[in-house]
């Protein structure tokens, strides 16, 4: 690690800023020249330190609270966020601390401010990780925790921000033997069929990337492409589809996969992603609300508010305020009535969002099924490997929550249902 680590830590605190002062997610802001300028072990340490920070922000604020007349400015803010997050889950202190003071005395801007910061730091080494145990398990934001504790009860909220406080495992959908490859990774084949690997480990560098023999996926993200169970020769067209998870799905299958996406940039993601698993799709950049033809099958997998992936993306509830919500809920009903148009007689959709809200999911589908009566949801689908029939909703679907499968990792929040057209 390059000097101990202040570079790791100096480009966390940066990533904060981008995070907290410019509202950037941090898949965003990792972009950043100075993040790409680092060595790829001081790459992976500053994302790491910068998204559990995010993570426990309220317990690292809570810790400084007491030692701090009035904030700081938010660089050296960040730089005591991130020092104090590491030194109440175990950092050494010497580092942490020298590291934290050099860091702010080599902004000129905030050099006057090095005394402060070890005066600070000081104090959370002695009670830090004291006091660190005793705190409450960091809540959601106001503007999301009321509409989830409205849907899930006070209990079920609790137990998704435990979830999101615990951070997710690695996923792997396998091109192959499920068993075969968790042997390979050291992981273990989940009741669906995914693999998950527990401990941190260099994606790239496992076996298999190379050959293409599999790809990360979340085991609830991989539930979509099984629900619809395409087969071979069948005409599917996967709308929305970076990041290309589900067209990967869709192609190994050996159906004839057109993957639609409005962004140039994620398509070449999804370009990537199918040469190096040495599988195949038209891929079309544009406009789903445009595309035409008749497909067997349509998958639907619309943006929404990604409330269901918090876990992996701790930043998204501190730079997002519900305020897109309305416009989202309409593009979704949007593109389930379009979704309809593009399906053969007895075809088959699947729409899918990784949300959390009600919204975005279970109400759409009723709302879809008053002004379509004759579509027939298909309960029989969801009738899989490892899906509990606790998770099926009234009207049909399949609710992911975070804390399903809590003591094996749990999973990203979804709702998934399938719709057949009449023939």
């Amino acid at each position: 690690m390059a000097d101990n680590g202040v570079a790791a830590r100096r480009a966390a605190a940066g990533l904060l800023e981008q995070v907290l002062g410019e509202g950037k997610m941090l898949s965003e802001a990792l972009g950043a020249p100075y993040m790409l300028r680092l060595a790829y072990d001081d790459r992976a340490r500053a994302q790491r330190l910068a998204s559990e920070t995010l993570r426990s922000l309220e317990r690292v604020d809570r810790i400084m609270k007491p030692f701090l007349r009035k904030p700081p400015p938010l660089a050296v803010h960040n730089v005591l966020r991130i020092a104090t997050y590491e030194l109440c889950t175990g950092g050494a202190a010497h580092g942490v601390v020298n590291d934290a003071v050099s860091s702010v005395g080599a902004n000129k801007r905030t050099e006057k401010l090095k005394g402060l910061t070890n005066a600070v730091l000081r104090k959370v080494v002695d009670k830090g990780p004291e006091e660190w145990a005793k705190l409450r398990v960091p809540r959601l934001p106001k503007w999301l925790r009321a509409p989830l504790a409205q849907a899930y009860g006070h209990e079920g909220i609790g137990d998704i921000e435990r979830m999101h406080f615990t951070g997710a495992p690695l996923d792997l959908t396998p091109k192959g033997d499920a068993k075969a490859l968790s042997e390979a990774v050291a992981g273990v084949v989940l009741p669906t069929g995914s693999v998950r690997i527990k401990d941190a480990v260099q994606v790239s560098a496992l076996a298999g990337y190379d050959a293409g023999d599999w790809w990360v996926q979340d085991a609830a993200a991989a539930l979509p492409v099984q629900i619809l169970h395409p087969q071979k020769g069948e005409a599917i067209i996967d709308l929305c589809c970076a990041p290309g998870g589900k067209t990967m799905q869709l192609a190994a299958s050996g159906a004839n996969v057109t993957a639609v996406d409005s962004s140039d940039r994620r398509m070449q993601r999804v370009r990537e992603n199918l040469e190096r698993a040495k599988l195949s799709a038209e891929l079309v950049v544009g406009d789903a609300l445009e595309t035409s033809g008749r497909y067997d099958a349509v998958l639907l997998d619309a943006p929404c508010s990604a409330t269901g992936t918090i876990r992996r993306h701790p930043d998204l509830p501190l730079v997002k305020d519900g305020s897109e919500f309305g416009e989202l809920i309409e593009l979704q009903a949007q593109m389930l009535s379009h979704a309809i148009t593009l399906l053969k007689p007895g075809g088959r959709l699947v729409f899918c969002t990784c949300s959390l809200l009600p919204d975005e999911g279970e109400c759409q589908i009723e709302d879809l099924l008053a002004i379509h009566p004759e579509l027939e949801i298909d309960r029989d689908a969801l009738k899989r490997d490892g899906i509990e029939d606790a998770w099926i909703t009234e009207e049909g679907g399949l609710r992911l929550r975070p804390d399903y499968w809590a003591e094996q990792g749990g999973m990203d929040g979804f709702y998934i249902a399938l719709l057949r057209k009449p023939l």
